[in-house]
């Protein structure tokens, strides 16, 4: 969610209220609102509104009251007006994000009379880190040699060397974004010249073609990227039930939606028996179980990390992470089928179908020493929350490995090859690693570098939300949020103060018992607190941090953490609310 104040903040929130709207007609529900509990929502906070609207869709009631019809016409009658200025202030907003300006007020990629043009022959000549490595994006033209050899896929980034990069972001559109815009101009170094800007091609549509198996998804998602997709609730709606609703997941996909192939290959070193199955044959031939487990991106809360110091990545919130059932059967049991042992091989490889422009699929690794054991609970699930998996969850077939971040969870899954050595992909040997400042993208190895697999101890409030304000009537704040770690390790405890830190209050925990070191489901946490006195009138600064079996705790800034990929943010979460003076 933007954070704004003031008129923006409203905009906002009405937008919100427009998006849930959406939602509500999308899945064909009707939500009764009335009584004094409804009524609140209208004539206090939108982000409320939009909360309660959902809870009560969800419960199937909102009071002990009968419905006031009026009330209820009233009701659509606001939510109308709050939807056609919601939906105006949605594309008021994405116009201005898609316009971000350069230093000098230009638009990304559009010609500036500050600076010379350059002619592409010019431009061609600079490929490679001897000559400087240029390229151009719609009328700029940029160096960028620097952010090359400190990119981890600075290999795709050379495909575009010398050339032009406007094809490439058609198809990873996760780039057009206003962070994105900014660090491209901060490397401006010209315009293309006007003859040679008027001879570049149009796209092909190849980009179009291949996002044509993208599935219908809730509105009330907030988007980071729509191409490929990644996108994630609010925070708020989160922690409503321990099972996260299917449509409120987090989506996180690094290139397009695939069409849908139900056959999964099993081969490689040590495979004495090969396997080509389906789903149906998989649910007849082994054991189907359902595992519930947490699963969280490795980026959750890079915004927060991203606003202590500039970071690389999609600008996710603290609502990157979902808690579902999944339904399948055992990796363990497949491969044990196909003869792999566990002395034969070192990783497991996951090979999913979705591909980028090239055609490369997108795939990971995890060590066979998790594959191979039962009690990791390793599944090729088919099914989430019950129903068979939609089509941004991996459908019709996916990897869960329970207590490891999502980007190890292929999705769309194809083949499974037992290996002596980690995949190959970019994704394994290059991305979703952690460097120190001293890591030197130019000379060191990032192949190296330890690839990320387990999530550290991480918490976060929901509830309230950052930016919003309290009612003046209220002495206590009630706050709300959820707690996890990966490996299998249990949450101990959750603690939350309202001072700024000075004192701690221990929370509720929800959770459910799993077994030693198979705590893969999440914790819930809610606790409440006096609001200090000398709080009103002012703001109020509300923190979490939990702690693990392992007795492993969150850090308490984020400057201990920091790194170059914005990942593994665990730090103490921080929201600030406002306190209105008390009547």
């Amino acid at each position: 969610m933007l954070r704004v104040t003031g008129t923006r903040l409203m905009v906002t929130r009405l937008s919100t209220v427009a998006s849930v709207a959406r939602t509500l007609q999308w899945q064909r529900v009707s939500v009764n609102v009335w009584t004094t509990r409804s009524e609140c929502c209208v004539t206090r906070q939108w982000t409320r509104c939009y909360a309660t609207a959902i809870r009560q869709q969800r419960r199937g009631s909102c009071g002990s009251r009968r419905p006031d019809l009026g009330l209820r016409s009233r009701w659509r009658s606001a939510l109308a007006v709050g939807t056609a200025f919601g939906i105006f202030a949605y594309f008021a907003l994405r116009r201005s994000h898609r316009a971000a300006e350069s230093p000098d007020g230009a638009t990304a990629g559009s010609r500036r009379d500050d600076l010379p043009d350059i002619r592409r022959k010019d431009i061609e000549r600079h490929k490679d880190a001897s000559t400087g490595v240029w390229m151009t994006y719609r009328d700029g033209v940029y160096d960028v040699t620097d952010f090359v050899a400190e990119h981890p896929g600075n290999k795709k980034i050379l495909l575009a060397a010398g050339g032009a990069v406007d094809g490439f972001w058609d198809f990873y559109a996760i780039h057009h974004t206003p962070h994105v815009y900014r660090q491209l101009e901060e490397l401006r170094i010209g315009n293309l010249h006007p003859e040679d800007a008027a001879q570049t091609p149009a796209s092909n549509g190849s980009s179009s073609k291949a996002f044509s198996h993208e599935p219908r998804r809730a509105p009330v998602l907030q988007v980071h990227s729509a191409r490929p997709f990644n996108a994630e609730p609010p925070s708020e709606l989160l922690v409503d039930d321990f099972i996260t609703p299917t449509t409120l997941f987090f989506v996180r996909n690094h290139l397009p939606v695939p069409a849908m192939v139900d056959s999964v290959t099993v081969d490689g070193v040590g495979v004495h028996r090969p396997v080509n199955m389906s789903v149906s044959e998989m649910k007849t031939r082994f054991e189907v179980i359902t595992v519930t487990t947490a699963m969280q991106c490795a980026g959750n809360r890079r915004r927060e990390m991203d606003d202590f110091r500039s970071v690389k990545g999609l600008q996710w919130g603290s609502a990157a992470i979902g808690n579902a059932e999944w339904t399948g059967v055992r990796l363990s049991d497949v491969l044990a089928y196909a003869g792999v042992r566990e002395g034969d091989i070192e990783h497991v490889i996951f090979q999913g179908g979705d591909s980028d422009a090239e055609g490369t699929p997108y795939e990971a690794s995890i060590p066979a020493a998790i594959a191979l054991d039962p009690h990791r609970d390793v599944l090729l699930a088919f099914e989430m929350n019950g129903e068979p998996l939609a089509e941004d969850h991996g459908a019709p077939c996916r990897v869960i490995v329970p207590g490891f971040i999502g980007a190890r969870q292929v999705k769309w899954l194809r083949r499974i090859t037992a290996s002596r050595a980690v995949s190959e992909s970019h994704w394994q040997r290059a991305d979703y690693k952690i460097v120190p400042d001293s890591f030197n993208w130019a000379h060191d190895d990032i192949s190296e570098v330890m690839p990320i697999y387990e999530y550290p101890v991480q918490s976060a409030i929901c509830e309230p939300a950052n930016g919003s304000s309290l009612d003046a009537d209220e002495d206590t704040v009630v706050v709300r949020g959820y707690s996890w770690s990966g490996g299998g390790r249990g949450i101990l405890g959750v603690d939350v103060s309202v001072d700024e830190g000075v004192t701690w209050r221990a929370a509720r925990l929800t959770q459910t018992p799993q077994g030693v070191g198979r705590q893969w489901a999440w914790t819930l946490f809610d606790v409440e607190a006096a609001i200090p006195s000398d709080r009103r009138g002012g703001r109020l600064d509300v923190m979490c941090r939990a702690v693990d079996t392992a007795h492993n705790s969150q850090p308490g800034d984020i400057a201990a953490i920091w790194n170059q990929r914005g990942l593994l943010h665990n730090a103490c979460h921080r929201v600030t609310v406002h306190v209105p003076e008390s009547h």
